[in-house]
């Protein structure tokens, strides 16, 4: 009889244990979904047999099935969160840009996908909440008479190439969708924005340091077979006995503009309602932003340091940064004037001489010659039509050579004088929206914000004049999230509710 009861004891405690191993089990499975050490183990183990497998493919094949592996779950968590899809296409903008020098592949597409996924994402959402209030701004109608004009140029009878169109119409009007996405995204949630925020001031200092790195230790061998691959590259980024640097950016020339708005927008925040430790952050990125910029060589960033440093100061109004940004003035000023003969001070110096520039000389005269075509053509000469789809799909066109070098003759040219109001009127309604909502906000930190992104927006317009400095990327991506922060931030704002425009 104790030899049963001892039997029946053991299957006690076996049934016991076993019920206690299946309630662990429900409990990591259905409670926590995996969210502990028992799901990272399991994942890492899962990893070993797909990492094996991807050894052994060819390189294309195994590159393919490691996007289409990580890419996937990317994609599904971009659909139902738009916020991190947007900082998805903050870092797509910026290293797509880094890798299309060393690829043919069309990894551009990356970010129309992201762009395409979170619209959808949206229009899903809208079937059952209804609600387009994201859309009731000035600004937001502005960007669609935009949007609307530039899709219609399909039909411009003086096109002569449907192709030329479609690849141009992407980066001047297709990517504003980004806005949209933004305002939509962003409308009731500020801690997306402050998130948003944080990671534009990375990339941008993460590019800083990059940039840095390339002064001082050198390009890398990649990166110096791609520019002696093209003579004009060669030409365009070896310049007074210096290579200028780039960082990720795709030419010296938007990385240096990108440094220049990247300085006074820290300048912006530094003064404003931040902690001491987030001023001493931004006072230290501020200085890396100004180094690197005077290494790119870029006579158009170091206009517009000045420039959006007296917009920013006309702005706040504060006795402070008017008392700093004269002192600053007049050492600059004592910079222009001394002599040098370092190539990078010289290039500095000859920023502030427009009379002696001959680049900016040519420009003017080929903005003459111009304007007879775009008096007379009140719709333009179709989207691509000059610049680098001018030359490859329209080779015999008298626009395919011409050097546009600004967006707003590239406008003129392209989508006539109508569309060269528009495109003035759009950077109107961006800069009447930043101050509108600047001058009534009362918070310190988001009237900080507003007078930085504003102050930025307008550097952007005024590098507009001589470059194409919203067009290239990662600017275009930045730019638009930085609209659709305008017209949100001021819903957290004590001054606004969140149905105010």
């Amino acid at each position: 009889m104790s030899k049963s009861l001892h039997q029946g004891d053991s299957f006690a405690e076996n049934t016991g244990w076993t019920a206690r191993l299946r309630r662990w089990v429900a409990g990591q499975l259905w409670f926590q979904k995996f969210n502990n050490p028992l799901g990272l183990g399991l994942l890492l183990l899962a990893t070993l047999p797909v990492s094996y497998l991807l050894a052994t493919l060819e390189l294309k094949i195994g590159v393919v099935l490691f996007l289409v592996l990580v890419g996937l779950p990317l994609a599904a968590f971009c659909l139902v969160n738009i916020t991190f899809a947007i900082g998805m296409m903050l870092m797509v903008a910026l290293m797509v840009v880094f890798g299309a020098k060393y690829t043919s592949a069309p990894i551009g597409t990356v970010l129309d996908l992201l762009i395409l996924i979170s619209a959808v994402g949206i229009l899903l959402r809208q079937i059952k909440e209804r609600d387009w209030s994201f859309l009731r701004f000035p600004l937001s109608y502005m960007v669609l008479i935009w949007l609307y004009y530039n899709v219609l140029q399909v039909l411009n009878p003086w096109a002569e190439s449907k192709m030329a169109w479609l690849f141009t119409v992407r980066s001047v009007a297709i990517q504003q969708v980004v806005f949209f996405i933004g305002a939509y995204a962003l409308r009731g949630n500020k801690p997306g924005i402050i998130l948003l925020l944080k990671l534009i001031i990375g990339l941008c200092f993460a590019s800083a340091l990059y940039g840095l790195k390339q002064q001082f230790l050198g390009f890398s061998a990649a990166e110096m077979a791609w520019v002696m691959a093209d003579p004009e590259r060669f030409q365009l980024y070896y310049q007074w006995g210096m290579m200028r640097i780039p960082s990720f950016c795709y030419d010296p020339t938007t990385f240096g503009i990108l440094m220049a708005c990247f300085a006074v927008f820290c300048l912006a925040l530094l003064a404003g309602g931040t902690r001491l430790v987030h001023k001493i952050m931004l006072g230290i990125m501020l200085l890396f932003a100004v180094w690197a910029m005077a290494y790119t060589g870029t006579r158009t960033a170091f206009a517009l340091l000045p420039i959006g440093a007296m917009f920013y100061a006309g702005l706040v109004l504060n006795r402070k940064v008017l008392l700093i940004t004269a002192l600053m003035g007049l050492a600059g000023a004592a910079f222009v004037l001394k002599s040098t003969s370092s190539g990078v001070i010289y290039r500095i110096q000859s920023a502030f001489k427009p009379g002696q520039d001959d680049s900016m000389n040519l420009r003017l005269e080929n903005q003459k010659k111009i304007q007879p075509y775009i008096q007379s053509h009140p719709i333009g000469g179709g989207l691509g039509s000059c610049g680098v789809w001018g030359k490859r799909f329209n080779p015999d066109s008298e626009l395919s050579d011409f050097p546009h070098d600004s967006s707003f003759v590239r406008m003129g040219v392209e989508l006539g004088w109508i569309g060269l109001i528009l495109y003035t009127l759009l950077h109107y309604f961006v800069l009447r929206t930043g101050l509108y909502y600047f001058v009534r906000c009362r918070d310190p930190l988001i009237k900080a914000i507003y007078a930085g992104i504003t102050t930025w927006c307008f550097m952007l317009a005024v590098a507009c004049y001589v470059q194409e400095a919203i067009l290239q990327q990662p600017m275009n991506v930045i730019y638009n999230v930085f609209l659709a922060i305008l017209v949100t931030l001021k819903n957290f704002d004590p001054a606004f509710s969140k149905t105010d425009s």
